[in-house]
Formats: structure tokens, C-alpha cells, sequence
């Protein structure tokens, strides 16, 4: 068996095996008796018809294409081994050649993805969150208020978070004839005064804003031109003047904030214990906003210098999912992507290479450079705190709409489920211990003891796939080993050159 490997320039190599000519009408006659024992030939029992019969019965071309079946599945394996190529998944037949003379397959072998990380220790990112001041608490607790509000009619002018009801006209200024219809007609529209603008309001943002000041009785005049792009096009481009006359205007009335308040709100003994649980989840969350920021940016310096190179087909894995997460999402609106490309203007074929196609990338660089750093770093994480994820995990899993059709109709959680949820908290637990060990290097705060493990020798590849295994590279571990013959995509022979 003759091998020439070639690299390519999108991490994959090309593998050229010639075999000897006896050894393919050796794997025709193991082909024409499986094919004998499948297919009924007149005069024999299943597998005694001999060679020629077959072939009379059934063509050469029949044979030859199982014969190649059966020469892919042996000499693809060991060709690997031979070349030395570590594959990250299924290779494919490129093309079949010289079947009469000198048998020639042509394979393309996905890669084992490469990254180096290059000096990435030497990377600063100093980490410069800032507790929130009781102005937030503040701002909870007058959020919490108009939650318990109430509201009444006032006699006031109109204010910020007012509920109003109005009768609005809006007619075409250019038009101005007095027996023309409105282009809005609105009577006992309600609205409400919204402490900050929103795009879709309507009918223009910042409409509850014009309507300050005013009082239950009066009457308001004002005009507002629409932009040429609007989606309703009989408002396009036109001024129009809005007649608005205010019939109710009802003010919110807030509780006091004091003891009562705090225990109609929840389980507190008093408005300080209200403020202080307050206090807790908003430095939690701002620091959770804050580290996901943080490490966001951190990666991205990270990649920055890095060398990452892979085959296109986890690209195509990694689309594939980020189609199924969007598929997951819209079905809980009730749509599907064909809705959903005709609702955004635009086909799958866009979607996957201006959108779907950069997240895809972004994603798996971030994982190759994840799993890397976890080598580099010699990360472990121990029992106890698997455990305390694998708690944490099926607490939140326990609680969500997704337990409770996978629980329909059963009395206990199937293993399968149980298994999931622990490979999904092992994954949470050892990636919160590599951004740790990130922060740690980024800021400067690396132990000595960190800096000498770390830097203590380690295995550069994870050990290679038994034969008996059958891997394809997935997002949890992109770089597994295909080490069987069946890893190839295959073509017919008789679609094959001679």
C-alpha cells in the first residue's frame, strides 16, 4: 500500500492511497458472496454461488461497487496510522481512481484542531468592579412602590407614570380641508406616561411626553413628522397634527415605604431587612453583569494573539446548532425559521453567513481556546465541588418548563436525564474554575503555587479513541480521534473514474 499525504490550507489533509490490483479482486470475491447471501441466485442456497455466476447475474459493476465498500472500510483506518494523521471526525472520499490497473482513493481528513495560546500570561485585564451605592437600593424600592401602587383621579396636571385616557385625532397638515377624514381617529385611547422613550410607542415614540402638563378637560395641539422609512406607509413622509382632549387623568398613589411596606412585599420583619436583601441581589447581579463583561473582553484579548486553526466542518457543526438554538427559541413563540427569515427580510442562506456563520466562529474559537487554557492550566476540579454544581444544576433544571415535559408521565427522572444534568454542571463547575484561574493570571494575583502546577509537565493530546469507539467531533470535545474505517463519507464505484 503506497501513501502520499498532502496538507491543505483549511486544516485538513488530503490522503492518497494506491492499493495492489490483488487486492481488490480479493475484496470483489468477499463482495460477490455477501451480495449472494442478500440476493437470491436461481440453482444456489444463499452464499455457495461462485464467482462468475454472480458476476453474470448480477454485473461486474454491482460487485465492484461493494468490493470498494469493503477496501474503504480496511484500508482507511490504516492508512491513518500509517500517515500518522489525527482526524477530528469522518473523512470523505474525494475521488476513486484506476480501478482497472492500479486502485487509487483519494480522501480528505478533518483535522485535530491546533491552538496556541501563545504568551497569554503576559495578557493584563485589571478588574475594576465597584459595589452599587444606596442610590440603587433606592431605585429598587421606589420600583417596588409603584409595583403596590394604587391609582386615583387627580386634578393635577399630567405627570410621569399617569395612566390618561384622551380622545386623539391626527390629520395631514398639507391636506387642511375640514371635511377631509383623519388619518387617526382614537376616541377614549388610553395611554400611559412613560418614564422613558420607546421605539414601537405609538403613535410615535415619545407621544406620552406632549401630553405633560395638562389636565383632565383640556385640550392639546401639537404636530410630529414621520420619516419616509416608517413600516405604515399611508403616515410616510407626512406631518401630521394631533388634536388631543384629555377626559380622566389618574395618578399612581405609592405605599409608604416603611415597616408594613416591607412585609407586604415578602417575608420581612422590617423595611431595614427588606433593604438589605435589596442590597445583597443587586451586588450580586451587578457583579454577574460586570464578570460577564469582563470575561467577554478578557477572551477576546486572548484570541486576539492566538494561532487557531481548524477544519471547515466544525464551523458547519457549530451553524448547525446555533440553527437549532434559534429552532428552540421561535417554537416557543409559536413560529418556525421559514416564519421567521420572512419576517426579517431575508433568506436562510443570508442568515447562516451574515449571522448564524460569526456566532458559529466566535463560539467554537472561544471553546478551542477554552479547552486549551484548561490543559495549559491543569485544571481540576474536585468531588465536593462537582457535587455542590451538580445541586446547584438540577435545583434551577428542577423549576424550569423543561423538567416538567421531560418528567411528563414519569414517576422518577430516566438516567439519561440525571446524566445530562450532570455533564452540563461538571462543564459549568470546571469552566468557572478556568475563568477564575484567568482572572487571577489577568489581574495579577496568580500564587506561586498556581504559577509552579501549572507549569508542571503535561500530556499535550488526551488519549486517542479505542478501536471499538466510533467519535465524531462535537462542541463539548471538538479534538477526539475517528480512528474506524466506516469515519468516511463514501462514493459509489460506479460513480467513480477507472
Amino acid at each position: 500500500m503506497k501513501i502520499t499525504t498532502q496538507p491543505r490550507e483549511d486544516h485538513q489533509a488530503s490522503l492518497i492511497v494506491e492499493v495492489d490490483l490483488g487486492r481488490l479482486e480479493s475484496a470483489k470475491r468477499r463482495a460477490a458472496r455477501r451480495i449472494s447471501e442478500r440476493k437470491s441466485i436461481p440453482g444456489f442456497r444463499p452464499g455457495k454461488a461462485p464467482y462468475d455466476v454472480v458476476m453474470r447475474t448480477l454485473g461486474e459493476a454491482a460487485i465492484t461497487e461493494d468490493a470498494v465498500d469493503l477496501l474503504l472500510d480496511e484500508i482507511y483506518p490504516e492508512a491513518l496510522k500509517e500517515a500518522n494523521l489525527d482526524p477530528s471526525g469522518p473523512g470523505a472520499v474525494e475521488k476513486i481512481d484506476n480501478l482497472d490497473s492500479k486502485p487509487t482513493f483519494s480522501f480528505i481528513v478533518p483535522l485535530v484542531p491546533v491552538v496556541d495560546l501563545g504568551d497569554y500570561r503576559t495578557i493584563q485585564h485589571p478588574f475594576n468592579w465597584v459595589e452599587p451605592g444606596d442610590d440603587k437600593v433606592l431605585e429598587a424600592l421606589e420600583e417596588l412602590r409603584r409595583m403596590y401602587s394604587k391609582t386615583e383621579e387627580v386634578d393635577r396636571g399630567i405627570g410621569t407614570g399617569d395612566f390618561v385616557m384622551i380622545d386623539l385625532k391626527g390629520n395631514n397638515i398639507k391636506k387642511g380641508a375640514e371635511g377631509d377624514a383623519p388619518l387617526i381617529d382614537r376616541p377614549g385611547f388610553p395611554v400611559f406616561i412613560r418614564p422613558d422613550e420607546i421605539a414601537d410607542e405609538w403613535p410615535f415614540a415619545g407621544f406620552s411626553k406632549e401630553l405633560l402638563g395638562v389636565k383632565a378637560g383640556e385640550n392639546k395641539t401639537f404636530n410630529h413628522k414621520y420619516p419616509k422609512d416608517i413600516a405604515d406607509e399611508s403616515l410616510s413622509g407626512i406631518t401630521v397634527r394631533f388634536d388631543a382632549a384629555v377626559k380622566m387623568v389618574r395618578g399612581a398613589v405609592l405605599p409608604a415605604l416603611d415597616d408594613d411596606f416591607a412585609r407586604m412585599v415578602g417575608a420581612f420583619e422590617n423595611l431595614g431587612a427588606l433593604r438589605d436583601v435589596l442590597r445583597a441581589n443587586i451586588s450580586m447581579q451587578s457583579k454577574s453583569d460586570y464578570e460577564n463583561e469582563y470575561f467577554v473582553d478578557l477572551m477576546d484579548k486572548i484570541i486576539s494573539t492566538a494561532s487557531i486553526k481548524y477544519p471547515p466542518q466544525m464551523i458547519n457543526q457549530e451553524i448547525d446548532q446555533v440553527l437549532n438554538d434559534l429552532k428552540s427559541r421561535l417554537v416557543d413563540q409559536g413560529l418556525d425559521l421559514a416564519a421567521y427569515f420572512k419576517m426579517q427580510e431575508t433568506t436562510q442562506e443570508q442568515f447562516v453567513e451574515n449571522e448564524a456563520k460569526p456566532v458559529a466562529i466566535k463560539r467554537l474559537e472561544r471553546s478551542l481556546v477554552m479547552q486549551e487554557i484548561m490543559r495549559a492550566e491543569n485544571i481540576e476540579v474536585s468531588e465536593d465541588t462537582l457535587a455542590a454544581s451538580f445541586k446547584q444544576t438540577w435545583g434551577q433544571f428542577r423549576s424550569s418548563d423543561d423538567f416538567a415535559k421531560a418528567m411528563r408521565g414519569k414517576s422518577k427522572p430516566p438516567k439519561r436525564l440525571i446524566d445530562a444534568v450532570a455533564m452540563e454542571s461538571a462543564n459549568r463547575a470546571i469552566t468557572e474554575q478556568t475563568l477564575n484561574r484567568l482572572k487571577e493570571i489577568a489581574t495579577g494575583q496568580l500564587s506561586t503555587a498556581q504559577k509552579e502546577k501549572a507549569l508542571s509537565p503535561k500530556p499535550k493530546k488526551a488519549t486517542p479513541a479505542t478501536k471499538s469507539e466510533k467519535q465524531t467531533p462535537t462542541k463539548s470535545s471538538p479534538a477526539k480521534k475517528s480512528t474506524k474505517g466506516e469515519d468516511i463519507k463514501k462514493k459509489p464505484a460506479s460513480k467513480a473514474g477507472k
